[in-house]
Parts: C-alpha cells; sequence; structure tokens
C-alpha cells in the first residue's frame, strides 16, 4: 500500500497519519515497529512526523502482526515494578528501539508485549510503555519506563533538571590524571567519520560527563561515571577524548581487550524521586558475568 501525505496530514506524527487507512493507530504501531512501514524508502519510527508530499509505503505481512511476534525471545529482568513505572535490567546485545537492521527484538517491542498482557501490579490491565532514556545496544544496566503519559513527563523533566542520577560502571584504559573529573565538551556527528559521534564536530551539542576513580589496576582503571546530559554514545566518546577509551569498545577504543566481545560499561545505578509517591528509588545492578570476568582479568587474578 502506497499512500501520500497531503497537504492537511502535514506535521502529523507517522502513527496518527496511516490510523485511519489501516484502521488503528495500534495496528500502525505495529506495523511500523516491524519494520514494514518506510517514508522514503526506509524504515521509521512512530514519532516520524510527516511532511506533505511524503511517499508512506506499507508492506502488508504474510500473517497478522502483534507484539508476541516482534518481541519474540527477548528476555530482560525487571529489578522493580510498580502501577506507575518499572525498572529494566536490559542485557548486553539486546536493541532498545527498533532501527535499520534491528526491526525486530527489541526492548520496546518486548515491553508494548509486555504492557498489552499487563503485568504484576496493574490489576490486570494493559498499559503503555514509555522509555524515558535509552542504553546502547552493548552496554548492559538499568532503564526506567513510564507505564503512563504523566509519569513519562515527570520522569523526562527529571531528567532534564539532573534529578534523576544514572551512574556508570566503566573499566578505561590507563589511569586519568585525578582521581575525580568532569569531562565538557560538545558531541556531535564526527567530521570525517559519520558513523561515529566526536568532539570533533560540526553540529555540536553541550555535554557534561563526571567521573571518580574506584579502582587503579596495572594497565587499567576502575571508574564510576556519571551522565550530566544523555548525548548519543556519551560517555565513550568523552572518555576516548581524554585519552582513556573504554576498554574493549570496538568504536571508541581497542576491540578485544581483557577478551571482551564489547565494551566494558555498565549502567549500575538509578536513583530518583518516585513521580507519584514521592518515595526515594535507589536500584542497582550487579556487573554481568562477562564484566566481572575482564575485572579479574586487568587485576591480574584472572
Amino acid at each position: 500500500m502506497d499512500l501520500h501525505v497531503g497537504p492537511d496530514e502535514a506535521g502529523q506524527r507517522l502513527d496518527a497519519f496511516l490510523a485511519r487507512p489501516l484502521g488503528s493507530r495500534a495496528r500502525a504501531q505495529r506495523l511500523i515497529d516491524a519494520g514494514l512501514v518506510c517514508v522514503g524508502g526506509l524504515p521509521q519510527a512512530k514519532s516520524r512526523i510527516v511532511a506533505a508530499g511524503d511517499l508512506v509505503e506499507v508492506t502488508e505481512p504474510e500473517a497478522p502482526v502483534g507484539p508476541e511476534d516482534v518481541a519474540a525471545g527477548v528476555s530482560f529482568a525487571v529489578p522493580y515494578e510498580d502501577e506507575h513505572l518499572l525498572v529494566v535490567d536490559k542485557p548486553a546485545g539486546l536493541v532498545v528501539h527498533p532501527a535499520r537492521g534491528h526491526l525486530t527484538g527489541t526492548l520496546a517491542q518486548a515491553l508494548e508485549a509486555r504492557a498489552g498482557a499487563g503485568a504484576p501490579g496493574d490489576a490486570g490491565e494493559g498499559w503503555r510503555a514509555g522509555l524515558v532514556h535509552r542504553l546502547d545496544r552493548d552496554t548492559s544496566g538499568l532503564l526506567v519506563v513510564a507505564k503512563t503519559e504523566p509519569v513519562h513527563a515527570a520522569l523526562k523533566l527529571a531528567l532534564q533538571r539532573r534529578e534523576l542520577t544514572r551512574e556508570y560502571r566503566a573499566l578505561v584504559v590507563g589511569r586519568p590524571p585525578a582521581r575525580t573529573g568532569t569531562i565538557e565538551a560538545p558531541i556531535g556527528r564526527d567530521r570525517r567519520e559519520r558513523t561515529k559521534m566526536s568532539t570533533d564536530t560540526d553540529t555540536p551539542r553541550s555535554a557534561r560527563t563526571r567521573f571518580a576513580l574506584v579502582e587503579a589496576l596495572p594497565r587499567h582503571s576502575l571508574l564510576d561515571v556519571w551522565l550530566d546530559t544523555g548525548r548519543t554514545h556519551q560517555i565513550r566518546v568523552h572518555l576516548e577524548a581524554i585519552g582513556h577509551p573504554v576498554a574493549g569498545d570496538p568504536t571508541y577504543g581497542a576491540a578485544g581487550d581483557l577478551g571482551l566481545e564489547r565494551q566494558f560499561l555498565h549502567a549500575a545505578r538509578l536513583a530518583f524521586a518516585h513521580p507519584v509517591t514521592g518515595e526515594a528509588l535507589d536500584v542497582l545492578s550487579e556487573l554481568p558475568a562477562d564484566l566481572q570476568d575482564a575485572l579479574q582479568r586487568a587485576r591480574g587474578t584472572g
């Protein structure tokens, strides 16, 4: 099915534009999440704003596509959940949002399936998943997910106000010159390698990262790292910029360091005030086994 966006329809979200021709917004969202909707020949996100003259191509699936289909095989831990929100512990290798090359089997789709089915604490009722922030595919650890639009808006505001603590554990090459530090350098697309982010960019956006030394090792340093902003690949780019790339990072460091198959970066702690109850939530996640093994090797004991 090919649809052209008219002048009166310009400015709508893609899922809203498709709601009428496809029968419902929910069905439109399922097809978009399955990678079956393209604009300009490329799969797009539900939130894509359509413009007059856009060609929207919809490929009808051979069989009905539901949340359980696009989320098949996805698993993750949930260390905290109530009727308002949940905290997910994402394993390395799990993509957060659908994108080219990863159209199904994402965390967002698995959360949609979980929401539609209802979950403990929801009195059997469905809810709408709203990811508040994201992690790189090969970064493991904690993410907070809202179940309602007001909670999502409140958590986004807390994030903007730096009232939501995001603490990471990173193993880096070498030793920073100070036990604590702040890296404040704008980040954008690299001038030469467009697939990378960089502080050497024509499209800078302000970025601020703080770190503290946890353990000094023979060739590496174990750091706690805090994000004050949330740019793409921010921690990895900033640590590379000061000459201490994340161990095992295939893009910004040395792939395979300490036998790692990914970067040694783990979202270890989320702390924030519950947007509804005001309760102070502080959720922790232990290092996964592959990072624990690499840390032992860095200590010389593995």
